[in-house]
């Protein structure tokens, strides 16, 4: 009998980045939608304590990874922040005083 191995390593981890930090996230498909869901509605209830508005980006985030219309949202905002980054990076370097007011 032939004993079978299961390799972790087969599945790739999924993960999120934020402000230069790495979550990960489980592996079990139905968790991460879980998590998303519970974050996006918490976040729904941003006006009490502990609980924030913070929580629905979060949880969109996570959901991301299961599901294309969240992927989609998540891409279209990563390429919006990008483009406006270079901009706005762009218009301090080029007036040369550094502290990108123009004056």
């Amino acid at each position: 009998m032939t004993e079978k191995t299961t390799d972790d390593s087969a599945m790739p981890q999924r993960k999120v980045r934020i402000l230069g930090r790495t979550i990960h996230l489980p592996n079990s498909k139905p968790l991460r939608i879980s998590i998303g869901v519970v974050l996006v509605l918490f976040g729904t209830l941003g006006f009490l304590p502990v609980l924030g508005f913070w929580m629905i980006p979060l949880g969109v985030l996570v959901l991301s990874h299961d599901f294309a219309w969240a992927r989609r949202r998540r891409r279209r905002v990563a390429v919006w922040w990008e483009k406006r980054r270079r901009r706005n990076g762009a218009n301090g370097e080029a007036n040369g005083n550094g502290n990108g007011n123009g004056r």
